[in-house]
């Protein structure tokens, strides 16, 4: 039975809870009576822990079936599927230097993952390796993931590694599990059905390394009945810190699994609670089930505008291309909504008018106000407004190049009466001649990344119009990246088996990922330009630093935001430290690295980011110089332009 429903219609995986459970010849009773007590699935060991190839003879491996947990009639096809993840045998060391043991644990693991296929088990769990050297290991987990199929292996990792169990030795020996993780999957080439569990105990490491595991592919977080405390009714709970992180478990659809014996006695239920099993016995991990029941339904349920995201969240887009083409009317109107964004707008105008005439000739001085790129015309309907709050005469030119958007805006205009107010041009601002200068120009040419739509070029055109003293709004804007783990971003465009899509930058509502470092500025341009010989081609060397609390950290490439001024202290933006609050109209746009890049704590990331201008396209390139230097990304725009 799902932890809860945060809002209608809630499908998040992280609602599904299973238990971790021992071997059990029955697996139906066992099944049943777990998802009787609440729990959705059971973490089910396949086969029988005593079982040993190399204890039998050759007769017996002949003759005799092998141990699995009951015959695949047991359960329907629907419940292996859908509420059974297997467990691969915990005993097993494909590096121990026991020559015996390596062979029956490589017979054992093939014959279990074979056998966890032949039921379509959608998930695996391999257990942990048993020390730092594991390369045998992966080398028989690679080599069955080009074959499963379309079942996930889970590599089970704690959060903590003690020396005595990783086999390290001194002082300063201690292994960080998240290593442990990186070395496997990089020796398995990032397999994209290779994903991680992790265990969580009850201590915790800092907040800053669990946070790399977010961007990383975790599918399950196991939780032991000893991470958690009693309250003062005999209760299991948890601490504050356990308690954050398992709600960020639940943001991230990621589920929880119980396990381990129960250590709390809470008081007795009356008999025939609806907690109770068909047998009248209640499940005895019942009580940890609710406590995270709890949990989840206490969390806020999402906004609207986040439950407008989900489906993109992670999801990649190609960046829009407004020079080149034509913009159709649902992005046109997807944009529209976004209130908040016209609402800045309207403010930046109003102030602008304000100081532009003063109260006591508002009634006798026009301002001419130009809207380049209007569209379909919502920046038009600010700058009335805007005029209207601040008691100011107001002439418009509307400039478009989208001849379907003119249409539209002929329309709203003579529905609005503004035929007095508001002229429109059917012109590429570029090459319009204005038969006037103005005093504000107002675009809304912005893209994810600031400059990545050809804002500047396209305001470096229409500045012939504007008046020397002219107010453009915006007036500057500047773009910020950010070194982020990003595994499931990685993989999806890896699918794509060509060089094309790891040069290209995505416009993506980033979820799934972990921040590795402080954003930094990039880019910067400010209109009016008052130079007119300088270039909006740019080059800008970055230093990050992976703090060394965080640990090791791998760099699938990096996330964009920007920061704009309209107007004085009025901005618009994306960059996470001052992003304006409940704007939908741009998510941050991510540049891939070819191969990722492991960066450890002391040594700096050291990125270069250049802005190309040719005549007929703008494109970025962009690189990794230390720790280690990666190929120059999107030569020469040979992947990626946007055309002028």
């Amino acid at each position: 039975m799902p932890l809860g429903e945060r809002y209608a219609g809630d499908k998040s995986e992280s609602r599904y809870c299973g238990v971790e459970v021992e071997f059990d010849d029955d697996v139906a009773s066992l099944l049943s009576s777990n998802l009787c007590g609440g729990f959705d699935f059971v973490l089910l060991p396949l086969m029988n822990p005593k079982y040993r190839p190399s204890l039998l003879s050759d007769e017996d491996r002949r003759s005799h079936a092998l141990p699995f947990a009951g015959s695949d009639l047991v359960l329907s096809p629907a419940q292996w599927s859908s509420h059974v993840v297997g467990r691969i045998s915990s005993w097993i060391d494909l590096d121990s230097e026991d020559e015996i043991l390596r062979e029956d644990s490589a017979t054992v693991l093939k014959q279990e993952i074979s056998w966890a296929s032949h039921l379509s088990l959608q998930a695996c769990m391999l257990p942990t390796p048993k020390g730092v050297s594991f390369e045998n290991y992966a080398k028989c987990v690679n080599q069955i993931l080009q074959s499963v199929g379309g079942m996930q292996l889970w590599l089970r990792i704690p959060l903590h590694v003690s020396l005595e169990s990783s086999g390290a030795e001194g002082p300063d020996c201690e292994v960080d599990p998240w290593e442990l993780w990186n070395s496997f999957r990089i020796l398995c080439e990032h397999h994209i059905q290779l994903s991680v569990a992790i265990d969580i105990l009850p201590s915790l490491p800092v907040a800053a390394s669990v946070g790399r595991w977010f961007g990383e592919p975790l599918k399950a977080a196991i939780m032991s009945t000893t991470s958690f405390l009693t309250n003062s009714r005999g209760y299991p709970c948890l601490s504050k810190r356990h308690q954050s992180l398992a709600t960020a478990f639940f943001h991230h659809s990621i589920q929880l699994v119980v396990s381990g014996k129960s250590v709390h006695q809470p008081p007795t239920l009356v008999s025939g609670s609806n907690s109770e099993n068909h047998d009248g016995t209640r499940h005895p991990l019942k009580s940890y089930l609710d406590y995270l029941a709890y949990l989840y339904q206490k969390m806020e349920p999402l906004p609207d505008q986040e439950r407008f995201e989900l489906g993109y969240r992670d999801y990649l887009q190609s960046p829009l291309q407004p020079l080149m083409d034509n913009l159709e009317a649902q992005t046109y109107e997807t944009f529209e909504k976004d209130t908040v964004k016209y609402i800045q707008y309207q403010r930046a105008v109003a102030k602008a008018l304000v100081d532009r005439v003063s109260d006591e000739h508002a009634s006798t001085v026009t301002t001419v106000l130009m809207v380049v790129g209007a569209g379909r015309g919502p920046l038009v309907r600010a700058s009335l407004q805007a005029a209207e709050e601040t008691g100011r005469k107001l002439r418009i030119y509307a400039v478009e190049k989208n001849p379907n958007a003119v249409v539209t805006l002929h329309n709203l205009v003579k529905m609005e009466g503004w035929e007095k107010d508001v002229t429109i041009i059917s012109s590429d601002m570029r090459s319009w001649n204005a038969p006037e200068k103005a005093d504000v120009l107002v675009s809304e040419l912005l893209g994810s990344f600031g400059d990545n739509e050809l804002s500047p070029e396209c305001l470096d055109g229409a500045q012939r119009f504007l008046k020397e003293d002219g107010i453009s709004i915006p007036s500057s804007y500047t773009s910020f990246i950010q070194p982020v783990t990003a595994s499931k971003l990685y993989n999806d465009i890896k699918a794509y088996k060509d060089l094309t899509h790891f040069e290209t930058p995505y416009v993506v509502k980033l979820h799934r990922v972990a921040r590795c470092s402080h954003n930094q500025p990039v880019f910067t341009f400010t209109h009016p330009r008052r130079s007119a010989e300088a270039s909006n081609e740019r080059h800008k060397k970055l230093s990050f630093d992976i703090p060394r609390e965080t640990g090791s950290a791998l760099i699938h490439g990096f996330a964009g935001y920007f920061d704009a001024t309209l107007y004085k202290d009025v901005h618009l933006g994306i960059e996470p430290l001052t992003a304006t609050p409940n704007m939908f109209s741009w998510f941050p746009i991510f540049f891939p690295l070819r191969t990722p890049v492991c960066v450890r704590p002391g040594t700096p990331l050291e990125v270069h980011f250049w802005r190309c201008c040719g005549s007929t396209k703008v494109w970025y390139e962009w690189c990794v110089s230390s720790p280690s230097p990666s190929p120059i990304h999107n030569t020469n725009g040979r992947s990626y332009w946007v055309g002028l």
